[in-house]
């Protein structure tokens, strides 16, 4: 059954593009059959077999045993279906549109599902493949300078992160239960340092972690909606999922993160939160300006990632806090760009200076705009509030009031740091919005006309949704890590 989740993507898009097929048809049904069988195989995994295969003598195997791989599948799933469903076409391009988001869809489950660490990096490479080529062809500005920009700093954290992954499975083993077996029967790393080093600063590029990050926001303002609601929704969460997952298949060993790496990972995020919010509120664009939002937020989940090293592999708080960040926030950063390709359909322009009075002309966008990013803020009853507040609670996981703030750790205070980072983005987006859909209505926004269609409407209906959904019943997704 897991199979099918990388199979039916690959196979659709192999129709529409080679048998040709029509590309929407296809490709609506077969974003409806992986999400039906993506949520039944996060339901009901265990009546589901595990698939094995053999490429070169490497025994592959397909799970979705971890809570945390259900997770990326259902978000995988949810993004893959909205992103889809609005898939909206420039004239000749559509069979290219819908060919790369079922790629992409195909590689990130391979991803999440793979149980071997060398398929599970294999198939992330392989969603890249469309991101590159999507940009370099059907991208905003100047798209072939960015395709190269994020081909060359994809392609050297791949090579370090590919080097992280064959010293750590030379020493214990290239399947995450292999890895998890080998430190439960007292397995060590003999590399630590190099080790840990290389995996963070592989998974730390692919991610946008500070200083690496400089590529991803101008590839999410160039990519098209669909590619931009994959990469930075889905694939994006690859390097955090990685992390996350060695870290508990290594148990002690996880040791190997922490002292000095995880005071560098401490500052590095508290980059991605202050630093780059107070660039996201200085952008002119609204692209833009999603896209440093985007990099911003990952500071949080690898906040979650130091708080899980910093107590042993020990801290729930983190590992918990960190999933549910993860799908809310790909859910309203994909609903985000969905809204935002909308936007500019209608007027025309991004730029947040030539907008304003949106809200009179077009109600419905401006009503789930608005959801997506009171969402995208942590508003308490949305889904990303559950992981932010759970976050936030695991950096002071150990920690008694009684030992009195002398006591504060590195992690403790990074956090005490990082909620700084909530006023600036309510600050960017709630500036955003405001210069978008209030006020006097602009030249641009008196263009707009016509609402929202009945295919627009059901996608961005279903993203928002799932973002109401999980913000009022969050347990459904802490309580797989129980």
């Amino acid at each position: 059954m897991l199979v099918w989740l990388i199979i039916i993507p690959v196979l659709a898009a192999f129709l529409i593009g080679l048998a040709r097929f029509p590309a929407r048809p296809v490709s609506l049904l077969a974003a409806a059959f992986t999400l039906v069988l993506g949520v039944a195989a996060v339901v009901f995994y265990d009546a589901c077999p595990e698939w094995w295969s053999c490429v070169g003598g490497i025994p592959l195997q397909l799970t979705l045993g971890p809570p945390l791989a259900k997770v990326m599948v259902l978000l995988s799933v949810l993004v893959t279906f909205g992103a889809v469903v609005g898939l909206k076409a420039p004239e000749g391009a559509q069979k290219s549109w819908c060919v790369s988001t079922l790629l992409i869809s195909a590689g990130a489950a391979g991803a999440f599902l793979s149980d071997n660490i060398i398929s599970f990096f294999a198939f992330h490479e392989l969603a890249l493949i469309p991101t590159f080529v999507m940009i370099g062809r059907f991208g905003r500005g100047d798209r072939r300078s960015i395709a190269w920009r994020i081909t060359l700093y994809l392609g050297a954290a791949s090579m370090v992160l590919l080097a992280g992954l064959l010293l750590l499975g030379a020493q214990m083993g290239f399947n995450f239960t292999q890895i998890a077996q080998s430190a439960a029967l007292g397995g060590e790393l003999e590399y630590p340092f190099a080790t840990a080093a290389l995996l963070l600063g592989g998974f730390g590029t692919l991610i946008s972690l500070f200083p690496f990050h400089s590529w991803a926001a101008p590839a999410y303002a160039s990519a098209p909606a669909p590619v931009a609601m994959m990469h930075a929704g889905v694939l994006k969460k690859f390097g955090l999922y990685g992390l996350f997952m060695i870290g508990s298949a290594l148990g002690p060993q996880i040791a190997a993160f922490s002292g000095l790496l995880n005071d560098i990972l401490l500052v590095c995020l508290l980059g991605n939160v202050i630093w780059v919010g107070y660039v996201t509120v200085n952008q002119k664009r609204l692209d833009s300006l999603l896209g440093n939002s985007s990099v911003m937020h990952m500071g949080y989940i690898f906040l979650a990632f130091a708080a899980y090293v910093a107590c042993g592999g020990q801290n729930e708080w983190a590992v918990r806090g960190a999933a549910l960040l993860m799908l809310g926030h790909g859910l309203s950063i994909a609903l985000l760009f969905l809204l935002a390709a909308r936007i500019e359909d209608r007027t025309r322009t991004l730029e947040i200076s030539a907008l304003g009075g949106l809200a009179s002309k077009l109600p419905v966008l401006g009503f789930l705009f608005g959801l997506a990013a009171l969402a995208s803020i942590g508003l308490p009853l949305l889904a990303n509030f559950p992981g932010e507040i759970a976050i936030f609670f695991s950096g002071f996981w150990g920690w008694r009031p009684s030992e009195g703030i002398l006591a504060l750790g590195h992690v403790q205070i990074a956090t005490i740091v990082a909620l700084w980072g909530l006023v600036i983005s309510a600050v960017y987006m709630l500036r955003a919005f405001r210069s978008i859909f209030e006020g006097e209505t602009s030249r641009a926004s008196e263009r707009a006309a016509g609402g929202f269609c009945g295919r627009d409407l059901a996608a961005a209906g279903f993203l928002a949704f799932w973002l109401v959904f999980f913000g009022l019943c969050p347990f459904l997704i802490a309580g797989l890590f129980s």
